[in-house]
């Protein structure tokens, strides 16, 4: 090759690589004003659902006992009366009476004249009442006793009632107060500076400081224990969600206010037992902390591809499909003839679509009936879609080349779930559970110290918990509040068992 050939292999050469970074440059731009501003929802569009045949659609479809479509019968439909949804709606609800009558000179029959006596009542309509809420203040009052008889002697004897252990030394916080302020705060997601206005609305001046001294002292003392309790209970299942996200904490040790920490998430999977959702606050995203908080823990722990999980010793990890597929997802072109053939990416997510639409059919069945169908039915996608990723032709840099080193790096956990019936295709279990707190980030925004941060994962673990179990959440944490001043669990930690949200006497309490 001449010298000038060279030259000319070179420029070839450098044009076809600023190509590709223009290329790369103009697939990133797309991708991030679709995250700005286009829809979120990774739905497959009807028309393009169903274009890709993994297998041979004719073996695949072909059923001789289905007849020829000569006659075409429309299902009918039951059409629901709208009464009887709006009974079913307030079957729960308290009922108050209010009785019309006539006045008693209005009560005679204008042609004899005679008395009108009742004849029966109907109902004329029903309306919603809303209690708007009020303030109180319970005084306990203690009585004394003394023996008339000891009273004039050396030893005069003395009794005085028990009352209630208080709830916090020296203030007016109630079982009832606290939980409110934790359940507009991290169950509705009002910050307490608004809060603050509307104990001022009731008629108190609450400043927004004692509220986060009410939440922080009654998870510390109170919500806490309990939160270890369900750990213990939590360490001894067979299947874990993970995921973690971040928060921002103001003052803390060692850190600039701008620095990330995170608040990780632990719940239990489907074995059929009450759910557990955990949150752990941590500074940072280090594998350690799930490595730690999960010590001891031995069976499947479900995550996305963070590497940090790698650090769990002794467990079987199961990836997430969920990602995988939004990796495909986001790899598809923002614009597209109408009637071009499907792109690498959309093949990609049809394989995972094929996968979910199968998991859907299998919902219903026992976990060693799925276990057996998944083999049948799944297995033969998942090699095919492995056969179709080796022969792929991609550029690394793109957004189709990201989903498939992720898909490729990935692959010893992806088929996992095939092991237990029990265990899901994703890590969809978990991203729900996180989203309340990623939601009430977005209205409280940060935390100001450590020990808020913790008393956040505290609080938000009892309520993500008490919903999975079918509880009232502010009641449940009324309960706890009301009960656990007075429940020696640091002698006794089997006292706890009756506080967690499947014991008999919380449900009676407390079932939404």
């Amino acid at each position: 090759m001449t010298t000038k050939d060279a030259y000319i292999q070179r420029l070839e050469n450098t044009i076809k690589d600023l190509q590709n970074q223009v290329s790369n440059l103009t697939e990133m731009v797309m991708l991030l004003r679709k995250e700005k501003f286009g829809s979120s929802s990774e739905k497959t569009p009807k028309q393009i659902e169903g274009q890709l045949s993994l297998f041979n659609e004719a073996e695949l479809e072909a059923d001789g006992s289905v007849m020829e479509p000569i006659k075409k019968d429309v299902r009918s439909y039951t059409r629901v009366n709208a009464r009887a949804k709006r009974e079913e709606l307030i079957k729960n609800l308290p009922v108050r009476e209010i009785l019309c009558q006539s006045a008693p000179e209005d009560q005679i029959c204008p042609d004899c004249h005679s008395s009108l006596r009742p004849l029966g009542k109907e109902t004329v309509r029903e309306e919603l009442e809303y209690i708007p809420a009020k303030l109180q203040i319970v005084r306990y009052v203690r009585m004394s006793y003394e023996c008339p008889k000891c009273k004039h002697t050396d030893h005069p004897y003395i009794q005085k009632a028990l009352t209630p252990t208080s709830l916090l030394n020296h203030s007016l916080a109630s079982p009832s107060s606290v939980a409110n302020v934790m359940y507009q705060k991290y169950g509705n997601s009002v910050p307490l500076y608004r809060q603050e206005k509307d104990w001022e609305q009731l008629g108190i001046s609450l400043s927004r400081a004692t509220m986060a001294n009410w939440v922080i002292r009654c998870s510390q003392d109170y919500l806490m224990p309990i939160v270890e309790h369900l750990r213990k209970e939590l360490l001894s299942r067979d299947i874990v969600h993970c995921d973690e996200t971040p928060v921002q904490v103001l003052k803390e040790e060692g850190k600039k206010p701008q620095t990330k920490s995170y608040m990780w998430l632990y719940r239990t999977g489907n074995d059929e037992r009450a759910p557990i959702v955990l949150y752990d606050y941590q500074s940072s995203r280090n594998g350690e902390h799930a490595a730690t908080y999960l010590k001891g823990f031995r069976g499947y722990v479900h995550s996305d591809g963070f590497s940090g999980y790698n650090k769990l010793k002794d467990i079987t990890r199961c990836g997430c499909w969920a990602h995988l597929r939004r990796k495909f997802v986001e790899a598809i072109p923002a614009k597209k003839s109408k009637d071009a053939s499907l792109t690498s990416a959309e093949i990609g997510r049809d394989y995972c679509n094929q996968l979910f639409k199968i998991e859907d059919s299998l919902k219903d069945l026992s976990p060693d009936e799925r276990f057996h169908k998944r083999l049948e039915l799944e297995k033969p996608v998942l090699e095919a879609f492995w056969r179709w990723l080796e022969n792929l032709t991609f550029l690394k840099s793109s957004a189709l080349g990201k989903a498939v080193v992720y898909a490729r790096n990935q692959k010893t956990y992806m088929e996992n779930y095939l092991l237990d019936g029990r265990l899901a295709i994703s890590n969809n279990a978990a991203e729900n559970a996180i989203r309340p707190f990623t939601v009430g980030r977005m209205n409280w925004l940060f935390a100001d110290t450590p020990k808020g941060a913790a008393a956040s994962a505290a609080v938000y673990s009892l309520i993500e918990t008490a919903k999975a179990n079918d509880l009232n959440v502010y009641t449940y944490l009324e309960y706890l509040l009301l009960y656990m001043p007075d429940t020696d669990w640091l002698n006794d930690p089997a006292q706890l068992d009756y506080l967690m949200p499947w014991s008999e006497s919380v449900r009676a309490e407390c079932k939404r």
